[in-house]
């Protein structure tokens, strides 16, 4: 029974190593990263990372999590010898901590199912392609096992619909839809494309050195 206080401070000792160790420290650090100036392909200046707009992206990041993408997609290109992800496009470079240090939360994510989209944005850079995906995944990704989300959507048969201000009018492919359908995306959906294409880890920092 004596030993009880010396398994105990064990374990308190251990959690306070953890804490400081693995958050603590780690998130001092991250608060003194700020996004950076940088010099584009082009000759151009440029800041990485740049803020989500508060007029799409933004409100497209809180459809992304309401929609649970999270469960199913990370946002973390693993470097090399540490899996694929390189080798099979998911990004140019691995992941850094610049890259998230303006966002809060960061979803990293934990699991999956689906690729990684860190660098969605630049993989599929059609806004058309995303609208499709979203609608039925099963019409860009043939054997897909993520959800189709048509209820973001307004579905017209037959003639092209007059959609709202703004919003793109899509017609669905021949080989998916046997009458002339189209779909018109919620403003729901417009902003989560917004944020998706907005996912670009592109430039090379001095973090990955």
């Amino acid at each position: 029974m004596n030993r009880i206080p010396i398994i105990m401070a064990g374990v308190l000792a251990t959690v306070i190593a953890s804490l400081f160790g693995l958050v603590l420290i780690p998130d001092m650090q991250f608060e003194k990263m700020q996004p950076k100036e940088l010099m584009a392909a082009d000759g151009s200046t440029t800041v990485y990372p740049m803020p989500l707009d508060e007029y799409s992206e933004a409100p497209g990041k809180e459809v992304y999590r309401a929609m649970g993408c999270i469960y199913c997609h990370s946002q973390q290109v693993r470097p090399e010898g540490f899996g694929a992800d390189i080798d099979r496009g998911w990004g140019q470079r691995r992941s850094v901590p610049r890259d998230y240090v303006l966002q809060d939360p960061p979803y990293l994510g934990t699991m999956r199912t689906g690729p990684d989209i860190a660098n969605i944005g630049t993989r599929q850079p059609s806004n058309e392609w995303h609208y499709l995906h979203l609608y039925d995944p099963q019409i860009t990704s043939p054997g897909s096992v993520m959800p189709p989300f048509k209820f973001m959507y307004e579905t017209s048969v037959g003639s092209k619909p007059d959609p709202p201000l703004g919003a793109p009018v899509i017609q669905l492919p021949e080989s998916y839809a046997t009458e002339s359908t189209w779909i018109v995306p919620s403003k729901e959906a417009m902003n989560l494309v917004a944020y998706l294409k907005s996912l670009q880890q592109l430039f090379d920092v001095e973090d990955v050195q």
